[in-house]
């Protein structure tokens, strides 16, 4: 009987599920669907059609699932879902012997053994050295970050919840935004600017702030609308937008640069997300690598950081898949 598995990526608005099968010791996907998470109301709904489509489940015995949000004891609450997942229900549910929930950027982080050189983009070379700590961070829904340190003769994945972290500033027009995003929140982590929703306060700040505003009729946004900000600026040139994508490359910068510093990551640092791979022609330009290698006595030394943007979308879906594998073995 041919070992049959499933991996899931469960993000803020979309769940990709994938079933796949072991034969020979390789994994051969047998079928695949995206699913828009606001026409279900709990994960189970999603799992249970994407099992009616797929037929036999005899030979399942391994799943494992990255989720867009923390995990604790095998139990999840997405952080921009109102579900809560638990590997131990989903495995009585639906007779899975193995079950497992992962944070979805361990799982990216998993996943990057997989890429291929066509999967990635090159910001800086670097000196790479083997071995060494990584980090994978990324701007979707939310600020995603995970470690990877080296361990027993493979590299193990270390979720975070650093996208919560205080946002710097790193210049005057930076403090003003902190400034205002403080009044209006608070507490002003990372998140607010590097997210979706965050290039969406950044364009709202910059259309109250800017002097080019004054010559532009206003565009009012729902509170997370970075796709509609970058055809804006890519497509419609849009210069606020344009301004807004510049300003949020300078910032994602400035907080790679902080992570690279933070886990001397000479084994690289990647950054994944949603939101690069689309705005890859600005992150390309000089405003992302000056502000990531902006440390002042430390300037030199994070010249020495391969920099990567990953553009392979189902990075996390990988990283899932290597898990549910090794689940598979042990259960085996």
């Amino acid at each position: 009987m041919n070992k049959q598995l499933i991996c899931g990526d469960i993000g803020g608005t979309k769940t990709l599920l994938q079933a796949a099968e072991i034969r020979d010791g390789q994994a051969r996907e047998l079928f695949s669907r995206r699913y828009d998470n606001h026409k279900f109301a709990t994960f189970s709904e999603i799992l249970q059609d994407f099992l009616n489509r797929t037929g036999e489940r005899n030979s399942l015995l391994s799943a494992c699932f990255a989720v867009a949000g923390p995990v604790v004891t095998q139990q999840a609450k997405l952080t921009n879902l109102p579900w809560q997942i638990s590997s131990n229900d989903i495995s009585t549910e639906f007779s899975i012997p193995s079950v497992k929930l992962i944070n979805d950027f361990e799982a990216a982080a998993l996943g990057i053994e997989s890429l291929s050189s066509g999967d990635m983009a090159t910001l800086q070379a670097g000196q790479s050295v083997a071995h060494s700590m990584r980090v994978v961070l990324g701007a979707g829904t939310g600020m995603g970050v995970a470690w990877l340190t080296w361990l027993e003769g493979r590299y193990f994945a270390v979720p975070t919840e650093a996208g919560h972290m205080d946002f710097a500033p790193t210049s005057e027009q930076q403090i003003q935004l902190l400034e205002t995003l403080h009044n209006k929140f608070g507490h002003v982590s990372v998140e607010r600017l590097l997210s979706g929703s965050g290039l969406t306060n950044i364009f709202k700040f910059l259309q109250l702030s800017s002097p080019t505003a004054s010559n532009l009729a206003p565009i009012h946004l729902e509170d997370d609308s970075g796709a509609t900000i970058t055809t804006l600026a890519l497509t419609h040139h849009h210069p606020i937008a344009i301004k807004s994508i510049q300003l949020f490359a300078e910032i994602y910068g400035a907080y790679a640069g902080n992570l690279a510093l933070a886990g001397l990551t000479r084994g690289g640092v990647y950054i994944a997300g949603g939101i690069a791979p689309k705005i890859i022609s600005i992150l390309k330009l000089d405003g992302f690598m000056q502000a990531f290698r902006a440390k002042g006595r430390f300037s030199d030394l994070m010249l020495e950081f391969p920099v990567f943007i990953i553009t392979n979308p189902e990075v996390s879906l990988l990283g899932a898949k290597q898990e549910a594998r090794r689940l598979l073995n042990s259960h085996s």
